[in-house]
């Protein structure tokens, strides 16, 4: 079997489905039902518009099907006892063989969850592989307490795994410093400096449009050193749910982003293909794919000998973010919100991970602190 994604040939009701998921069984037909479920859940009612969650759903439930023709398992079997269904055997197998993560796990169980409860309900089966049980479900935070469900309990299918969630990893200070003293390419210190002081996500900074980039000095309405406030578009670029938002870009950012587009972008760009339109390209010419991003951030951090991914770059921005605006006398809004609002998060309960951060911020700095004392009473010590 396979997993294609459409061209622009792929045209239903006018309107062109390019980048949509397409499972072929071996014979390279419609693998059914699963790909009616993409349909509808990807394109029918509530339709979902982000080619970025097209491919994640296109992934994730190729992935099951090939784990199931791979082992001569139909994905409607009999049913079985609890554990020993196709689901639950594919749970096993990503984690034991593949050593996925509880929660890439959970993700993508939760996928298949949702395409046996459509089948079930669209007659497919007359059954799901699994059995639900009834959790706790976690309680709001803080001033967000007030809205919580008195019941508080949900249905859980049982194949879904047990999580212990470890707070997001961010860089420090010194850490993004190192980073930035690095041997990077114009092009990759750009990239760096976008996420870690905007609070992109890997797939918007490397998507990030060329036509928002402008000289801050030729606008008479801004002064130096001040926020500029952008409205990114998915009509424009790569955004999570397509949901567009509004970023605040560092003036010193701007004036390197427009620096970067008038002299070093135009030595990059690839003369025999059509512009893209995207701001940063990598050393050919081209714009940065989700695995080129993923390959620089690793060599990074082979030349700082520390743990480096794009998306400890957002959780830097989102803590560091956090941490000034509850510290500043001047600022009048509710941090947490601004903070949710310029990194697209749907709900504020994921914002709030940052909270956390911010005290393990906190004590690294007492802890240095500490040292810094230790090592004054030693020298004095020494003196005596």
């Amino acid at each position: 079997m396979r997993l294609v994604f459409a061209t622009d040939d792929l045209v239903r009701a006018g309107r062109s489905f390019k980048g949509f998921p397409l499972l072929l069984d071996n014979d390279c037909w419609p693998l059914e039902p699963a790909q009616a479920f993409l349909w509808e859940t990807l394109a029918g009612t509530g339709a979902v518009s982000s080619k970025l969650t097209w491919e994640h759903y296109g992934r994730w439930l190729y992935d099951f099907f090939a784990f199931l023709n791979a082992n001569s398992l139909q994905w409607n079997e009999p049913a079985k006892p609890t554990g020993f269904g196709v689901v639950a055997r594919y749970r096993d197998w990503s984690l034991g063989q593949l050593r996925l993560k509880p929660t890439t796990v959970n993700q993508r169980l939760s996928l298949v969850v949702r395409f046996y409860e459509w089948a079930k309900r669209n007659g497919h089966i007359d059954h799901v592989p699994f059995a639900y049980r009834e959790v706790q479900r976690g309680q709001p935070l803080g001033f967000l307490a007030h809205v919580a469900d008195s019941s508080s309990v949900t249905a859980r299918p049982d194949v879904k795994v047990r999580e212990h969630l470890s707070p997001p990893k961010f860089l420090t200070d010194e850490q993004v410093r190192v980073c930035r003293e690095a041997r990077l390419s114009d092009s990759l210190r750009l990239l760096f400096d976008l996420m870690v002081r905007t609070g992109l996500r890997s797939c918007e900074a490397r998507t990030f449009p060329l036509k928002y980039v402008f000289n801050p000095r030729l606008r008479k309405d801004l002064k130096p050193g001040q926020m500029l406030r952008v409205d990114i578009n998915s009509a424009d670029m790569a955004l999570k749910y397509g949901k567009p938002r509004s970023v605040d870009i560092p003036w010193s950012l701007m004036e390197d982003m427009n620096a970067y587009a008038v002299h070093r972008r135009q030595g990059l760009k690839r003369t025999e293909m059509t512009d893209t339109g995207v701001l940063i390209l990598n050393e050919i010419g081209n714009p940065y794919s989700r695995t080129g991003v993923v390959a620089v951030m690793k060599g990074i951090e082979r030349r700082v000998g520390f743990h480096v991914r794009a998306h400890m770059l957002r959780h830097t921005y989102g803590t560091y973010t956090l941490r000034t605006l509850r510290k500043s006398a001047s600022f009048t809004g509710e941090p947490l919100l601004y903070v949710r609002d310029r990194m697209g998060h749907s709900d504020v309960q994921t914002t709030a991970v940052y909270l956390h951060l911010i005290n393990q911020l906190e004590a690294q700095l007492v802890l240095a602190h500490e040292d810094h004392v230790d090592q004054l009473f030693a020298k004095a010590a020494g003196a005596d």
